[in-house]
């Protein structure tokens, strides 16, 4: 494997000083029961902190709206309760040496495939589609894209005085940001609904807005974003380094400070003709630092995790062939830091022969 030490520089934006570019991946757990995160919780996190990981992303907490979640374990970002939980976690982290970003999350029309559970009604989508052509429910009014703004907003002031060094919000995956960008879900004719991604992108835009108004100039905003939905894994919203840019330039004038680019594989190409990743277009075309994640470390992705397979330990050579060259700022490390929470010290000091392998049976406790 060659010489990790690049990945241990420091890096700087704003008010965010990180030891090194590693980001520790948000990963979905479920052990906040009625959504208050733990002491466990806390202290998940903090080993991680502790073993050289530069910035832990926490898993996805929701927004104040009624079915921002669809399980009741999720964490919330909300409630006396549920703040008062994310302030020990936070101070828990900060103890080891550690920075830490709450990832803000709307799941919208999305139900919980492992889970019979719902959440109160209604659900929330831009028009009503959990996947294209598939009617779930009814499509949000003016009020309620207002309110979930707002939401957003909130929770983002909430995370900076509990001292959070940063926030991210989550736009991929087919969840409620997502699902405004997606043609396939948003039909919307209004100021929020339209023919081309820059149309489509204005949900998002105007909540970077609020949330930069909230928080101030120098609080670092990060934005996760993805082509391919859970509903879709094929999805490619930008189908070229034009369409891209009219998507990501506008997010970026609003508020975003990072590109959180996910995705299932890293090294794959986003376009023809070039073999830059999700994350380097989104830095070339924008100018704005970036976050490559996708099965970083491991031989398998994330997505046959949970139909059970297991991974190994894996080169990171062309991780750093691509960081060398300038393709990206960051590396976010997902499953590989569930099984192995000195995943980043190991790397650091040359032990990949101590590398765990990753397997699904790791994401039924916290380690």
């Amino acid at each position: 494997m060659s010489n990790a030490a690049p990945l241990f520089q420091p890096f700087a934006l704003k008010s965010l000083k990180l030891p090194n570019r590693i980001v520790m991946a948000p990963m979905t757990r479920s052990f906040s029961p009625g959504g208050v995160p733990t002491d466990a919780v806390g202290e998940y996190y903090r080993k991680r902190a502790a073993a050289a990981v530069g910035l832990i992303v926490s898993e996805g907490t929701v927004v104040e709206r009624p079915a921002a979640s669809n399980d009741p374990n999720v964490p919330r970002f909300w409630g006396d309760d549920a703040l008062a939980g994310w302030q020990n976690v936070v101070n828990t982290v900060h103890s080891a040496g550690g920075l830490m970003a709450p990832q803000l999350w709307h799941v919208g029309a999305v139900r919980n495939r492992r889970s019979e559970w719902v959440p109160p009604q209604p659900w929330d989508s831009p028009s009503g589609y959990s996947t294209p052509g598939k009617q779930f429910c009814e499509p949000m009014t003016d009020e309620v894209v207002a309110d979930t703004i707002a939401a957003f907003a909130r929770a983002a002031g909430a995370a900076k005085r509990l001292g959070f060094d940063a926030i991210e919000l989550h736009g991929a995956h087919g969840y409620l940001i997502d699902q405004f960008f997606w043609e396939g879900t948003n039909l919307r004719s209004d100021r929020y609904g339209g023919s081309d991604l820059a149309a489509r992108g204005r949900f998002a835009a105007d909540i970077l807005k609020a949330v930069r108004a909230e928080v101030g100039p120098d609080y670092p905003v990060i934005i996760r974003l993805s082509q391919w939905k859970q509903q879709d894994y094929a999805v490619q919203m930008a189908k070229t380094p034009d369409e891209m840019a009219a998507w990501l330039q506008p997010l970026a004038d609003a508020g975003a400070d990072i590109f959180h680019c996910s995705q299932r594989r890293f090294w794959e190409p986003e376009f023809e003709g070039s073999d830059l990743n999700f994350a380097g277009w989104a830095k070339k075309l924008t100018g704005r630092p970036t976050i490559t994640v996708g099965s970083v470390g491991l031989s398998g992705e994330f997505i046959a995790s949970f139909g059970g397979e297991s991974s190994k330990p894996a080169s990171l050579d062309e991780l750093l062939r691509r960081f060398n060259r300038g393709d990206f700022d960051l590396v976010a490390v997902g499953r590989a830091l569930i099984s192995d929470p000195d995943w980043a010290v190991k790397v650091r000091d040359g032990r990949t022969a101590e590398l765990s392998d990753f397997s699904p049976a790791a994401l039924a406790a916290l380690v």
